[in-house]
């Protein structure tokens, strides 16, 4: 939600595991996602099924994740439909990349992490922090 703004000049569309929180932020068009970790398979390979029927749905030129798995599997999915990606780890993992951001740092187009101490320059830059 904190990146709204800098992208309201764009046809733009939401995924999330939560609709309530879209909602919360005025978005009522948003695709729901199973949540899911890799404590869950069966509700991981659901949501990886349904995160390829929302890219196939929306065909977007680009897919921007900032989260977890959901994020993960439709950033996946967008870069095999030839959508470029880009990947913004999460603010919370300030120790190390989360499991899908070093997923992400081999599939996304660009990965971006929001610590310097993080970024490696190659395949994870620091571009500065989102909050």
């Amino acid at each position: 939600m904190l990146l709204r703004d800098t992208l309201e000049n764009y046809d733009v569309r939401f995924a999330t595991t939560d609709l309530t929180f879209a909602q919360q932020h005025g978005i009522t068009n948003a695709e729901t996602l199973p949540d899911c970790n890799r404590n869950t398979p069966l509700r991981t390979l659901l949501c990886a099924l349904v995160a390829i029927k929302v890219i196939l749905k929306n065909r977007p030129n680009i897919v921007l994740s900032t989260g977890a798995a959901p994020g993960y599997f439709c950033l996946l999915a967008g870069r095999l439909v030839g959508a470029r990606t880009l990947w913004i780890d999460s603010v919370a993992n300030g120790e190390e990349l989360s499991m899908c951001g070093k997923l992400s740092k081999r599939t996304a187009h660009e990965c971006l992490t929001q610590w310097r101490h993080l970024a490696d320059q190659d395949s994870v830059k620091y571009r500065g922090a989102v909050l």
